[in-house]
């Protein structure tokens, strides 16, 4: 039985520049969480944050993300874009709870995933479900299905560019 050689080569591409990535990025994370930047605890997290990256890249392909200046600069605008977006939902929310009367038209809408990786549709979703208003149901092939507090149109393409409209052009250029 002849050995495929391809496979162990091609896991081994990327790893280096994805486990620092997610390194960085549980590192950040710990940080955040304890609120500290003491020795020891900045010691503690980049230790079990090596770990769980170490983890995370032998068990999948997931992480193996090539970091260009171009993505780099998409994922700041990403994150720029998702604090408007987080800030005008809970505005918005606000003025749901603050209303005399609640005028909502909740439902589900079908919107199309136009992201293919795994870690894109799962950034997408989760910008999505954190956002107030809206919660991710279920993914389905090229669909997502939205449960959507207050349904501005039931058009999956209306629906698509509404929710997903600004979080598109730069989670497509990061993670494709």
């Amino acid at each position: 039985m002849p050995e495929n050689h391809a496979t162990p080569q091609s896991r081994a591409s990327g790893l280096p520049q994805g486990l620092i990535l997610l390194w960085s990025f549980l590192l950040v994370v710990w940080l955040v969480i304890n609120s500290s930047v003491e020795p020891p605890i900045v010691g503690v997290g980049a230790l079990v944050s090596l770990v769980v990256a170490v983890i995370f890249i032998r068990r999948g392909d997931v992480w193996r993300i090539k970091v260009t200046p171009r993505k780099i600069f998409h994922f700041i605008a990403y994150t720029g874009v998702f604090l408007v977006e987080l800030v005008k939902a809970n505005v918005n929310m606000l003025r749901y709870v603050y209303a005399p009367r609640i005028d909502i038209r909740p439902g589900i809408v079908k919107i199309r995933m136009p992201l293919k990786s795994p870690i894109g549709r799962l950034a997408l979703a989760n910008s999505i479900a954190l956002t107030p208003g809206s919660l991710v149901m279920d993914l389905r092939g090229d669909a997502l299905f939205i449960h959507w507090l207050d349904v501005k149109t039931t058009d999956p393409e209306g629906a698509t560019r509404m929710i997903i409209g600004p979080f598109e052009r730069h989670l497509g250029v990061v993670f494709g």
